[in-house]
């Protein structure tokens, strides 16, 4: 007698298989902070071949877990949407650390734990402690945001009504795969992100998904925190 399924409701199997593939997972890892990469790049950040990586990418484009941005003859590779960043996320929250085995890992890894780009939005501690400046400020309350919290967005240049019409969760919650804790994700921690960077407040680093506070990026944010309305850890690199 065949065997009877009881969960119907979503097909997971299929994906799960393309995740768990070693050379799948690091380019799917690679693309984590939301940039379009080529082909040749994904190739030398997972260690393998051209032709290789060109094997896996098809793959995953079957998978509808990434697609193709194409620019002039140039394509490059992104991650199919922030669902895919979240599921990649979680995994990592339930997945063993790598071994530190090296000065290089050593530094790669704490770079990343002081801050990173969870696909767009700012993760990390300096991403934690962000949320906790918002909250200390009561500038959000639960995942919605106070007046005041409009009123200190809106000196960043943060389109809170714009991310509020996105098909997105607002403000929820993430939980942070290094910290322990929650940053914030969403479409409003994608906005306060990408604000951060018009603003030239924090850039991006040498190592795919890390970032660093900048010095305008201090002077800014320390304003912020001794009136109280706004906090930001600001890693030493």
């Amino acid at each position: 007698m065949p065997a009877e399924h009881v969960a119907r409701d979503a097909d997971i199997a299929p994906i799960a298989a393309l995740i768990a593939d070693p050379t799948r997972a690091a380019i799917l890892t690679a693309l984590l902070d939301g940039r379009a990469l080529a082909a040749g790049e994904l190739a030398r950040l997972s260690g393998v071949s051209a032709a290789t990586a060109s094997s896996h990418l098809a793959k995953l484009l079957d998978g509808r877990l990434v697609e193709v941005v194409s620019q002039g003859r140039h394509r490059y590779y992104r991650l199919a949407g922030h669902e895919v960043a979240e599921v990649l996320e979680v995994l990592a929250r339930v997945s063993a650390r790598p071994a530190v085995r090296s000065l290089r890992q050593s530094r790669q890894a704490r770079l990343l734990e002081e801050a990173r780009t969870c696909y767009d939005h700012l993760a990390g501690r300096a991403g934690v402690e962000l949320l906790d400046g918002l909250r200390s400020g009561s500038h959000l309350s639960g995942e919605d945001v106070t007046e005041s919290g409009l009123v200190v967005l809106g000196r960043l240049g943060v389109d809170v009504e714009g991310a509020r019409e996105t098909r997105r969760r607002f403000a929820p919650e993430c939980l942070d795969w290094t910290e322990r804790r929650a940053h914030l994700g969403g479409a409003l921690g994608a906005a306060l992100t990408s604000a951060l960077f018009e603003l030239g407040w924090i850039e991006r680093g040498s190592i795919p998904r890390a970032v660093s506070v900048t010095e305008a990026g201090r002077r800014g944010l320390e304003t912020f925190a001794a009136s109280k309305e706004l906090t930001l850890h600001t890693p030493v690199t």
